[in-house]
């Protein structure tokens, strides 16, 4: 099992196609470590499952009818911070990536994601770690690259780090997982995960992506920022 009681991680599915919900339902049930609590058509109904279920992640597509998956996101993520949201999807124009990664997602995928791809994100994401797709990392590197590269709130964030928590936070950036992370820096995995928490908590964040957000922003991966 892979959430930290030892219990199935509780997985809302929301999207407003019914087939993809009992596609994904189908995909998702027969593993043991993931229990597919509800199935929702549209933003309002991911709220208010995730009021009365309480699952550990939600599973968002993002363009439906009424309430959209950006907006559901912020409004579950601001009630709910420890739940994941990671988004699922045929889009990847800019505009919803940047909207969704700002909203709170955790991770970013498209619906042609492999099926053992899509397990290893749902593992990962409820475990703090992010998925974005290669086909969508490079629009949202793009976006925030093209804002200024020395940014003074999020750089007195940084600045606030431990030379060591910036060394981990740099790679996070890179969008290494906590495995990679270890072995580059030569620390137990423990240890790289302790390090993690320490850097969300100091920098007001709640997950791995916004955390290399603030940390391009603020300059962090320039090799000038040593």
């Amino acid at each position: 099992m892979n959430d930290r009681t030892g219990k199935p991680i509780r997985l809302l599915i929301c999207d407003d196609q019914a087939i993809v919900c009992e596609g994904l339902r189908a995909m998702l049930s027969p593993v043991p470590e993931i229990q597919v609590v509800g199935v929702a058509n549209d933003g309002a109904g991911a709220v208010a499952l995730t009021r009365s279920m309480h699952p550990q992640l939600v599973l968002m597509d993002l363009k439906m009818p009424g309430m959209n998956g950006v907006q559901a996101t912020r409004i579950i993520r601001g009630e709910f911070p420890d739940v994941r949201v990671l988004v699922l999807t045929t889009y990847d124009a800019d505009e919803w990536v940047i909207d969704a990664v700002r909203s709170g997602a955790s991770g970013y995928l498209l619906k042609d994601t492999p099926r053992e791809d899509l397990i290893r994100a749902v593992m990962d994401t409820v475990k703090g770690e992010s998925h974005i797709d290669p086909k969508v990392a490079g629009k949202l590197l793009d976006q925030v690259a093209r804002q200024p590269a020395s940014y003074p709130p999020d750089q007195k964030l940084v600045g606030s780090l431990s030379d060591r928590e910036r060394g981990v936070l740099r790679l996070i950036a890179g969008g290494l997982g906590n495995t990679e992370i270890a072995q580059t820096l030569f620390l137990s995995e423990g240890t790289v995960k302790n390090y993690v928490s320490a850097i969300l908590s100091k920098l007001n964040v709640t997950d791995r992506t916004q955390a290399a957000i603030l940390a391009i922003r603020a300059g962090l991966t320039n090799s000038s920022n040593e």
